[in-house]
């Protein structure tokens, strides 16, 4: 479900409805198990080939590493760059776009950091 597709303005809608829209839009990109993980090895990491993503990423198979990376490259997260060497290589590295992201992950990150001692605390 895309809802920039479904509702391509927030008029006629209620004032909640109007902040949720844009939350629900962040959410449908950006949700599910890796997507923030393959993000944070991206920033701290730079320009970072596959299998560099994939050892920095602790239990991700290929198969779904692939598929994140496209989902995010599709809607401007990231670049694929492929490098006519022999063999060919493919970097992936957060676009301009992606960088933006900054803020919201590493305070999802400081969360966690924080919530973790709270649970090993007790």
């Amino acid at each position: 479900m895309n809802l920039k597709e479904d509702l391509p303005d927030a008029s006629g809608y209620s004032e909640c409805t109007k902040h949720l829209l844009p939350l629900m839009d962040t959410m449908d990109l950006l949700s599910g198990r890796w997507k923030f993980v393959i993000l944070l090895a991206l920033w701290f990491g730079g320009k970072m080939r596959f299998k560099e993503i994939q050892r920095n990423i602790p239990g991700i198979t290929g198969k779904v590493l692939s598929k994140e990376l496209k989902h995010l490259e599709e809607h401007g997260i990231l670049t694929r760059t492929v490098y006519d060497t022999s063999p060919i290589s493919v970097v992936y590295e957060l676009t301009a776009y992606g960088k933006t992201l900054d803020k919201v992950i590493l305070t999802l990150r400081e969360w966690g950091v924080n919530h973790r001692k709270k649970i090993i605390s007790k």
